[in-house]
């Protein structure tokens, strides 16, 4: 078994290989992965010290760790590649398609935008399109309903074919192994809130999940097996699932009345994102509910939502790291003909008030 420094570089040194940082950026400083890895200081310097004796990283005293220049992926030009997202407007979408155009653009390569609004159907129909385009390079992916059976795998195996490349973002398919994907770490994500949540005092504590999502499935899963490893209760009743299909019905008053009348008993919810987050917060605050006192609320994201919320929410951010850059950096290795693997990035948790 490897030493617990060497794991540490090999992790990090696979990260930058894959696009996760830029030569413009620090890396994550030694207080967050000392807090990531569960390390000690000395050792995260043992790790640092490595990937600086291979030329990866350059490190000055008081100014951080930066990745070398000539790690960056050289421009390629004229590229003509595709994004295909779940939405463009709502929520965190905005963000993550601006990282992906800023990466494309400074290389140009002008992106074609694809909406499936989270639509099996949807997908199908645009992927024959993309399948009848004589100049297509690559593109980034964003599947319909990541944790229901895939439908399409034919249309993205026949795109393979064609020696297309692909980024999956935010899923990945077992199906198509060998296609890399950017992804948050969601089953860590779940775990980290539980053990939060735990060490703030909880013990009955209540999670909503997507269930036709991958990061849905993931998340219920972390939170389950830290409420079993923790030791602490679980019962059904106390875990409220919804699909794509009833996301706007957390717009209604009596709808998120009915789901935290479930919740009688427990101290502390889990929600799947800020989105359904501040609907609840919102309700729980005109119930007379407070906050945290007699309800803690946390979430995934960190998005706007997180501070616009009545009581701001304790959430789960990327620390930075934006998804749609990482995907976009990925697809460019990609097409330069590097090879690249499947990049899962960490939680860092923002703490405030709802928490």
């Amino acid at each position: 078994m490897a030493p617990k420094y060497q794991s540490v570089a090999n992790s990090l040194r696979l990260e930058i290989e894959n696009g996760l940082y830029n030569s413009k950026q620090l890396l994550p400083t030694e207080q967050l992965l000392c807090q990531r890895f569960k390390i000690s200081r000395q050792t995260v310097r043992r790790a640092l010290s490595v990937l600086e004796d291979e030329g990866l990283i350059t490190r000055r005293q008081g100014s951080g760790s930066h990745l070398r220049e000539t790690m960056e992926p050289e421009v390629l030009l004229n590229c003509t590649i595709a994004v295909v997202t779940t939405y463009i407007n709502d929520y965190i979408f905005p963000g993550i398609l601006q990282g992906m155009e800023r990466v494309l653009t400074a290389n140009s390569s002008a992106p074609l935008l694809f909406a499936t609004q989270n639509q099996v159907s949807t997908e199908r129909k645009i992927l024959q399109t993309l399948l009848t385009m004589k100049e297509l390079d690559g593109i980034l992916v964003e599947g319909s309903k990541t944790a229901l059976p895939n439908p399409n795998l034919d249309l993205y195996q026949k795109l393979i074919q064609r020696g297309i490349r692909l980024v999956f973002i935010n899923g990945a398919y077992p199906e198509l192994a060998d296609t890399p994907s950017v992804l948050a770490d969601n089953y860590g994500g779940g775990r980290q809130l539980v053990e939060y949540l735990y060490q703030k005092g909880h013990r009955n504590i209540a999670g909503i999940f997507k269930n036709d999502d991958m990061q849905g499935t993931l998340r219920y899963a972390g939170y389950t097996e830290a409420l079993r490893d923790l030791g602490l209760p679980f019962e059904d009743e106390w875990v409220f699932w919804y699909n794509t299909e009833r996301r706007k019905a957390f717009r209604s008053e009596s709808f998120v009345d009915s789901v935290v009348e479930g919740f009688a008993g427990c101290s502390a919810i889990v929600c799947y994102n800020d989105e359904v987050a501040i609907r609840i917060v919102s309700r729980l605050q005109k119930r007379g509910i407070d906050i945290p006192s007699q309800m803690a609320v946390v979430s995934f994201d960190n998005s706007q939502y997180s501070e616009l919320a009545p009581v701001r929410l304790t959430s789960l951010s990327h620390g930075g790291r934006d998804l749609g850059e990482l995907s976009a950096t990925l697809m460019l290795h990609l097409l330069r003909g590097d090879a690249c693997q499947s990049v899962v990035v960490p939680w860092h948790l923002v703490e405030r008030e709802s928490g």
